[in-house]
């Protein structure tokens, strides 16, 4: 089982496979106080730079789990190159079903809710590793402003308007299932823009490599669309945070 491949040849330069820059992901780390040892577990962790970066500036240790295998290679290149191999180490497989051998301090799932079905299933897979008192990481969209056009919702890679939540409906579900909203670190546009529009060129950079592949086709439809719609819909309809949470 792996990731299909457009979702790696979209995303192949990116080390952060969410619309977090290198700042953001560093700021949230330093807001969350995080004491030395600290055990992680990071589900659908991606190219592991949450993890590998923490494990360098706060000595983190723990495991991510991705399905990708080539960014679970990633991760595990990283963690060598900035010297925390010894601390974290990464799992290729199915995050959904995941749960640590022993309770750990920190549980995460950063913008990959899909593993539990949807938010309250992803808490509720991350609770059964978490210690009592352990620390919680959601990534998630929320709407920015409430879609007016059922075009604008699909444009923003939804199937629906209640596939996401506006902001405060967000925190006010994380409320309904028990827990405190302790922290949170919100994507802003130029963060989007950065992640997205590195997706374009990697797209444009594989195309000019591979132009008789099988997904080229896919591939050219997605480059010819995807600036036009992403600034039409997602980058002003569709907000983006990581937000940690504690049980009450």
């Amino acid at each position: 089982m792996d990731l299909p491949r457009i979702f790696t040849i979209r995303e192949s330069s990116h080390r952060i496979h969410n619309p977090f820059t290198a700042d953001k992901l560093a700021a949230l780390g330093r807001a969350l106080q995080l004491p030395p040892g600290t055990r992680a577990l990071d589900l659908a962790s991606g190219s592991g730079e949450m993890l590998c970066t923490w494990a360098r500036d706060h000595r983190v240790t723990g495991t991510g789990v991705d399905l990708s295998t080539v960014f679970t290679a990633k991760a595990r290149a990283r963690a060598a190159e900035l010297g925390v191999a010894d601390q974290v180490g990464f799992v290729q497989g199915d995050a959904s079903g995941y749960i640590a051998d022993e309770p750990v301090d920190l549980a995460s799932c950063i913008g990959a809710t899909w593993i539990g079905d949807g938010v309250a299933g992803t808490v509720e897979l991350l609770s059964r590793s978490l210690r009592p008192g352990g620390l919680m990481l959601i990534g998630e969209p929320y709407w920015r402003q409430a879609p007016p056009t059922q075009d604008v919702v699909e444009g923003c890679h939804a199937v629906s308007e209640a596939d996401f939540r506006p902001l405060p409906d967000l925190i006010g579900q994380f409320g309904d299932l028990g827990y405190d909203v302790v922290e949170m670190m919100l994507a802003d546009q130029d963060s989007w823009d950065r992640y997205q529009a590195a997706q374009w060129l990697n797209l444009r950079r594989w195309l000019d490599r591979n132009p008789d592949d099988e997904l080229a086709t896919k591939v050219r439809t997605e480059l010819t669309t995807g600036p036009v719609g992403y600034v039409r819909y997602t980058r002003e309809y569709l907000g983006w945070g990581v937000f940690a949470l504690m049980r009450r």
